[in-house]
């Protein structure tokens, strides 16, 4: 019998517990709280949530560093739920080791999609190699193929390489330094522009409607994301 999903939930305001319980009991998963990082942190080490879901502004610790400390010690997914709109917030707590970000004020709806798409990349984690269905879009990276409704699509190497980077990490936003990084190595990571013309070039390729795509999706002055993919 498998264990119901277990989400640690770290915010100081007694009204996101109050709001988020119900509702994660309600989609089946099991919730522990903390309000501050001190306990944040002892219950990651004592409890070993699936998920963490984190609020930045604790009383005690910048949720920033609770991410760090974490990482130093846990691949567990942290989904960061955040009232602060900076970019650059967003993408400082997504380089130390967030594995997504919701804005507050959220909706339910979008908040489990988070987690669905964190349950599965936890899965993989395990050594499972996506093939990725999205929008009649196919993408098997262990294969290095890539399909439309049947049929088989050319990219090149990096084309290619961008793709699957998104597809390992479907339904979540990686930054802009994070793929660079990844590709194309350190010495580009800052090469934005450089990233801009290859997304192009892969959107003329997989998209229905390359000025209007829905499969590689923008996260303005953060990165890109890749679809929800479709189960099964």
């Amino acid at each position: 019998m498998t264990h119901a999903t277990r989400v640690l939930v770290v915010d100081d305001e007694a009204a996101i517990h109050r709001f988020l319980t119900p509702a994660l009991i309600a989609n089946d998963y099991d919730v522990i709280k903390a309000a501050t990082a001190a306990e944040a942190l002892k219950r990651i080490a004592a409890d070993a949530p699936d998920i963490v879901v984190l609020d930045l502004g604790l009383p005690d610790m910048n949720g920033k560093d609770v991410i760090s400390r974490v990482r130093e010690w846990s691949d567990v997914p942290i989904i960061v739920l955040s009232a602060r709109d900076r970019e650059t917030e967003k993408i400082e707590a997504l380089d130390r080791g967030a594995d997504d970000f919701v804005n507050k004020p959220f909706g339910i709806g979008e908040l489990m999609a988070r987690l669905r798409a964190a349950s599965r990349h936890r899965m993989q984690r395990k050594g499972e190699t996506p093939n990725v269905h999205v929008r009649g879009l196919d993408v098997d990276v262990a294969r290095r193929r890539v399909s439309r409704h049947g049929a088989e699509l050319k990219l090149t190497p990096k084309e290619f390489d961008l793709l699957a980077l998104l597809a390992r990490h479907a339904g979540k936003v990686v930054t802009h330094r994070q793929i660079l990084s990844a590709v194309w190595g350190a010495a580009h990571e800052h090469d934005t522009q450089y990233l801009r013309v290859y997304v192009g070039q892969v959107r003329q390729k997989v998209e229905e409607d390359p000025s209007n795509p829905s499969i590689v999706l923008t996260e303005p002055g953060i990165g890109y994301r890749l679809a929800e993919p479709e189960q099964g």
